[in-house]
């Protein structure tokens, strides 16, 4: 499966950094040529365009709290965070390192992105026409196992041995370059048609498959060649059953648009009436609210 860094926040989430909270004479610092207050920091911090961009963050996550905190769950926090460490397996720690995060900043994001989601599905409409639209590419969310390999010819073995009778399992356990998944038969993956860090190929190939079948040809992917056999395919069902999750693939698909995403910031602002106390930055939210006249 090609595994990608997750993409935590949407058009207008910036950084998790924290700001000291400004105070007269508080030190920071000490050194032998002087002390550091807060205030020094403070007026180098919003001078810069890391500074201007936590404060932004802290003022919209400040909103979408007090908005939509009721609407968002610890067990919602949670159960996304253990997705990910449940995807990403042996190589979550690293990624997260790398992202320059620990668990409880990936835990605030996640977090902050789901208030922004409640944020879109509260103010952008989802009409009937939008639902069905979105319904004609909806693909309910299957599992497969899958061997993964480097080179087209490997999979090609693999998949005449599976055409000679051997299991699944076995393949696997010859072929598979995963050395954490292969021993259980291949990685067992689960995903929808909106599911993000998945290739399409491979997401194309899956839904022509029944329960128990395989691929019969190996699968171009971002990393190499998969090979796949369904676990669960789940029948589509009808529209009607399936209206909430559309909406919620709808809901997805907005935050990832920019246009969108800044429309319902300038709402949430500007009904969190917001109010820039500090006169050097009362263009903070320019482009988002009016604060000039404030």
């Amino acid at each position: 499966m090609n595994k990608k860094k997750w993409a935590i926040g949407a058009a207008g989430l910036l950084l998790s950094l924290s700001l000291a909270a400004c105070g007269q004479g508080k030190t920071v610092a000490t050194t032998d040529g002087g002390k550091i207050t807060q205030e020094q920091f403070y007026d180098k911090m919003k001078s810069t365009q890391q500074g201007k961009a936590q404060l932004q963050q802290m003022i919209l996550n400040k909103c979408l709290e007090h908005e939509y905190g009721s609407k968002v769950k610890q067990a919602d926090v949670d159960k996304q965070f253990n997705q990910y460490k449940k995807q990403y397996g042996p190589q979550f720690d690293t990624i997260l390192q790398q992202q320059g995060m620990t668990e409880s900043q990936l835990k605030e994001s996640i977090r902050n992105n789901l208030l922004l989601k409640a944020a879109v599905m509260d103010k952008t409409d989802f009409s009937n026409k939008a639902l069905e639209k979105q319904f004609k590419k909806y693909q309910p969310k299957v599992t497969v196992k899958e061997i993964t390999v480097k080179d087209k010819d490997t999979a090609q073995k693999a998949i005449s041995d599976l055409d000679n009778g051997t299991s699944f399992k076995d393949v696997a356990k010859q072929y598979g370059e995963d050395d954490t998944t292969k021993k259980d038969g291949g990685q067992e993956v689960s995903f929808d048609n909106s599911t993000s860090g998945i290739d399409n190929s491979v997401k194309k190939a899956a839904y022509k498959l029944n329960n128990g079948d395989y691929t019969k040809e190996p699968v171009k992917t971002e990393g190499g060649y998969a090979v796949m056999q369904m676990v669960k395919h789940p029948k589509k069902g009808t529209f009607k059953e399936h209206k909430s999750e559309l909406k919620e693939q709808l809901a997805n698909e907005r935050l990832g648009d920019q246009k969108t995403v800044h429309k319902v910031v300038s709402e949430v602002l500007k009904d969190g009436h917001v109010q820039i106390e500090d006169s050097s930055m009362k263009n903070i939210l320019s482009g988002y609210v009016d604060n000039s006249k404030k």
